[in-house]
């Protein structure tokens, strides 16, 4: 065997040697890694279950007072918060009560005010001016200010296109003077209470 040779093998021994040393150390690190992180958990479970054992003694710790204390705050804050709810709930039925009875009165009102306005229609401009009519007028008018202080407010109708939420048609017309669907004649005059239809009116609308 030549010089050449026996040195290569000698190489080729040595780096094998080499390889299965590093192999051993990566091997040995990778276990002590392992042993880091088992020895880790451990600690931060040991810690854990300190903590869970400190808050349980505390709480073991407390006093009879404080507990019944925090008991009855407890109570005491559901119970306010019933009494919220059941005011709230209270004041929106009395509420709706109201509402109901106010439209009750101003339905029974209407046709008092509708009777006045054929009144008036019915009579000549000398009539108006005598004193029964005078005296009429001023009861008409005072009728007029209670509902427009209660919020009720006449339904415009005759000039505008025909809407079925607050117009009723009860005749329709031919009629090429004005536009198709527009209100020609109102029969009886409708009217709102806080912005919701309490009478439609009853018009004539022209095809």
């Amino acid at each position: 065997m030549s010089k050449k040779e026996t040195k290569s093998k000698a190489e080729e021994v040595k780096k094998t040697e080499e390889t299965s040393e590093a192999s051993t150390d990566t091997a040995a690190k990778t276990e002590e890694a392992v042993e880091e992180t088992k020895e880790a958990k451990e600690a931060t479970k040991s810690e854990e279950t300190k903590t869970e054992e400190a808050s349980e003694t505390k709480e073991a710790k407390k006093d009879p007072k404080d507990l019944k204390i925090a008991e009855l705050t407890d109570r005491v804050q559901r119970q306010m918060a019933e009494f919220d709810n059941f005011r709230k709930r209270t004041e929106k039925e009395k509420s709706a009560m109201f509402e109901m009875g106010a439209s009750d009165i101003i339905k029974k009102i209407l046709p008092v005010i509708d009777n006045f306005e054929r009144g008036f229609k019915s009579v000549s401009e000398e009539e108006l001016e005598t004193p029964f009519a005078k005296g009429m007028d001023m009861v008409y008018k005072q009728f007029v200010k209670i509902l427009e202080d209660s919020e009720v407010k006449p339904i415009e109708a005759v000039g505008n296109e025909f809407n079925p939420d607050y117009h009723n048609a009860v005749m329709h017309v031919d009629d090429d003077s004005v536009g198709e669907n527009v209100i020609v004649e109102e029969f009886e005059k409708g009217y709102t209470y806080r912005d919701s239809v309490i009478r439609h009116s009853m018009v004539k609308v022209a095809n």
